[in-house]
């Protein structure tokens, strides 16, 4: 990632965030806006930040596409802006847009001028927030198709005591689990408790204790049922 380099445009909420967790994580970034409160903020952030209309084409034309892999049209007030500006990334060569999408229609859309990927934030943190109500014991999930995804799923009291091999989720739910993370607590020499986590890559003997969370992957309706073993 440090070698790529990735153009935001757009500094809400959605598109600043996605610049400080790039940038945290070693990646180059080009932040572009039209408003200059926003660029004077995250320029000390990002590897560099730009004032400009991403809907003027002879505008856009200055930034250096050359050297962009992949751009993230984070504008969410202004569709006509976002399609605008995704139109003229494709046209101007970026190797890979991720565009932000308000509705299915502007979704629709964003894909017919070029948007190789499509985010609908506001549609996403719904299903989260639908997900985490109906199964709480369920603390994440990250699709990797349709119909399958890894999740972090809180150990069902039925396992506790059990091997891997005794609740056998393969063989009755054909399900993986790839990962344990577990917590534990010591207390230092001043008597303050100090945390420890560690990550357990199981085997057909391992153990399931009580506070484990285990790191899932299979068919989404499968992982939902673990909350009624």
């Amino acid at each position: 990632m440090n070698e790529n380099v990735f153009l935001v445009i757009g500094l809400g909420t959605f598109g600043w965030e996605t610049c400080e967790e790039l940038a945290a994580r070693g990646a180059k970034v080009i932040a572009v806006d039209n408003k200059p409160g926003r660029i004077e903020k995250i320029k000390e952030i990002v590897t560099q930040a730009i004032l400009l209309d991403s809907t003027d084409e002879e505008t856009l034309s200055t930034l250096p596409f050359e050297d962009v892999d992949l751009a993230v049209i984070a504008i969410g007030d202004n569709i006509e802006a976002n399609i605008l500006t995704t139109a003229l990334l494709k046209k101007s060569g970026v190797p890979y847009i991720i565009a932000r999408a308000a509705t299915e229609l502007h979704e629709q859309v964003l894909k017919q001028v070029g948007a190789n990927e499509i985010i609908n934030v506001e549609k996403e943190a719904g299903i989260q927030l639908a997900e985490k109500i109906i199964a709480p014991d369920i603390l994440d999930k990250v699709p990797v198709t349709a119909d399958i995804s890894v999740a972090e799923v809180y150990v069902p009291e039925a396992f506790i005591g059990k091997t891997l091999q005794n609740v056998d989720l393969p063989g009755k739910l054909e399900l993986t689990i790839t990962a344990i993370k577990r917590t534990a607590f010591t207390v230092d020499e001043e008597g303050n408790p100090i945390m420890n986590e560690s990550v357990v890559f199981p085997d057909g003997t391992t153990e399931f204790k009580t506070g484990d969370i285990l790191l899932v992957v299979g068919k989404n309706d499968k992982i939902d049922s673990l909350k009624g073993i």
